[in-house]
């Protein structure tokens, strides 16, 4: 079956440059230089056909040259990765000052009398459509373009003018509907986001187990808990510095305990109440902070190369390993670096919003390292690692991260300093246990509800897409036998512009209108200026 077969017997299928001027010429502008454009960047154009900002305004001399022209009514088409894939199209609006610029990664699409603007749009906004182009993109990784002639050459089915009108009346009306559902879904999923900051922020300052808390009295307080942390840790130093000494074969000199330095407490300022058995630590009272080895040229080689982890691995509680790379790490530095099961890491460089994110190593790459972009707080007896990684969670949320982070060439740094005298909400043992489980069962409820929605999401994007296939194979509305068929429309546009190239003239679409002047035989823009005398006589 051909394909118009495929359509009714009223529709056409003619390359889309047929009815309409792919990338026409900018023309002949006749306007001042100092008289504003529209200016349209890819970023004022919304994915998915969702609609264009023209309000930016700049100079004409700024904009005339280097950028792409449009006018009112013309469908902008992003051509480069991953706009295209993204969806990134949109048709003119009014434009105030009648000259828009925007983007040179925009096909620009004028629309004859054969064919609506939407039309031309709707047809593009198919996902079937995107894939075709995708595989017909040119140029090199990072870079790919659709060509124009790609453009130029695809099949649109032409309905009647009247029943193109129809179709994208309903499609609008469906669409309509559709993006009212998935709005709310968007405010559902936010509200769970919300949710679970909400969670994370309960679970940290006591509120999350208090009925947990009144029917389970803590058998040892959180201060007691920390006074033995903090033994413990002064137990384990001077087993360390004799190790040390022991193995330099030397005694230990006198007073040499008294250079143990005590980890600083947190400033408790301005801090919330915690319940009765908690107190205040701070994040060097409770595990040991170690910022990661820089890299550098001599590391890339060597006897001793190891994996290590960096900022690209950490993720919110998960490590990615799709990307792991090695470097040399001498003995001694393995084993300054080397990460252990159940170590937390935490983006020390990154992004403002993204700084800290924490996640636990579970051995997914043996024997790996770290580097410089990364912290490891490796938690003591007595603090439970997951306790301690939805505590850095709610940081993340919360924003506390942010504010001890500082910015070097647009890059955040947590510091592992900083981040060492961090307050820390300590509970007893048995508590942090009731926490976790406490907020794995919120966190289970909202995974599961985000699930939903992204299901139901999912099914509003099937169905604009079938929206759309019904639409391009007639199935949308129902024919009407009173419209004039597109066959002559086609044959109206086919006579015009037979007759102007008869008189030497090209074929110009009846919308180009406005201070673009197109001639066939004027490939290049020039600006006429007008001479004092004629501005006098306009005036």
């Amino acid at each position: 079956m051909s394909e118009l077969e495929q359509h009714p017997k009223s529709w056409q299928v003619a390359p889309l440059s047929v009815v309409a001027s792919v990338n026409p010429s900018k023309g002949i502008i006749d306007a001042d230089h100092e008289s504003l454009a529209h200016f349209v960047p890819m970023a004022s154009v919304v994915e998915e056909f969702g609609g264009i900002n023209v309000s930016a305004t700049r100079p004409l001399k700024e904009i005339i040259k280097g950028y792409t022209a449009f006018l009112e009514g013309d469908v902008l088409f992003a051509k480069i990765t991953p706009c295209m894939e993204n969806g990134k199209i949109a048709v003119v609006p009014a434009l105030q000052h009648g000259l828009g610029f925007g983007s040179t990664e925009f096909h620009v699409l004028r629309s004859s009398v054969a064919t609506l603007p939407k039309w031309i749009a709707h047809f593009l906004s198919q996902a079937a459509v995107r894939r075709n182009a995708q595989r017909s993109m040119t140029g090199s990784a990072g870079q790919l373009r659709v060509p124009s002639l790609w453009l130029a050459e695809q099949a649109l089915p032409i309905p009647p003018l009247n029943e193109q009108r129809r179709i994208v009346a309903q499609i609008e009306e469906l669409f309509s509907d559709l993006d009212a559902g998935v709005a709310a879904l968007k405010r559902a999923k936010a509200n769970l986001k919300r949710y679970r900051t909400a969670v994370l922020k309960a679970a940290v300052e006591g509120k999350l187990t208090e009925e947990w808390r009144a029917k389970h009295p803590a058998k040892e307080p959180a201060s007691k808990l920390l006074e033995r942390i903090l033994k413990e840790r002064r137990q384990k130093w001077e087993a360390d510095q004799l190790a040390k000494f022991a193995a330099a074969e030397k005694e230990p000199p006198k007073n040499w305990r008294e250079k143990y330095v005590e980890p600083t407490p947190p400033v408790t300022t301005g801090l919330p109440e915690l319940p009765a058995d908690w107190c205040w630590a701070s994040v060097q009272q409770v595990g040991s902070v170690q910022l990661g080895r820089q890299r550098a040229p001599q590391h890339h080689s060597g006897d001793h190369m190891r994996p290590y982890l960096r900022v690209a691995n950490v993720f919110e509680d998960r490590i990615d390993i799709s990307d792991v790379m090695e470097m040399n790490f001498t003995p001694n530095e393995f084993e300054t670096y080397r990460l252990g099961y159940g170590d937390i890491l935490l983006n020390e460089g990154q992004s403002m919003e993204l700084i800290g994110r924490p996640a636990i190593y579970r051995d997914e790459v043996p024997g790996a390292c770290f580097t410089n972009t990364l912290v490891r707080f490796r938690v003591y007896d007595g603090v439970d690692t997951d306790y301690a990684l939805r505590v850095f969670l709610a940081y993340l949320k919360n924003g506390r991260f942010q504010k001890i982070a500082t910015i070097t060439v647009n890059i955040a740094h947590l510091g592992a300093g900083r981040f060492s005298e961090i307050e820390f909400p300590l509970p007893p043992v048995a508590e942090q246990a009731a926490i976790i489980e406490e907020v794995d069962r919120h966190f289970s409820l909202i995974d599961a509800a985000e699930k939903a929605i992204n299901l139901s999401m999912a099914r509003a994007a099937r169905l604009r897409q079938s929206i759309l296939k019904q639409a391009f194979e007639g199935k949308l509305v129902p024919q009407d036998p009173k419209d004039e068929p597109a066959s002559m429309l086609l044959e109206r546009l086919q006579a015009s512009r037979s007759a102007h190239e008869g008189n030497g003239k090209a074929a110009t679409p009846k919308r180009t209108r406005g201070k673009i002047i197109q001639t066939s035989d004027e490939r290049r823009t020039r600006t006429r200026r007008r001479s004092s005398s004629q501005k006098q006589q306009e005036d």
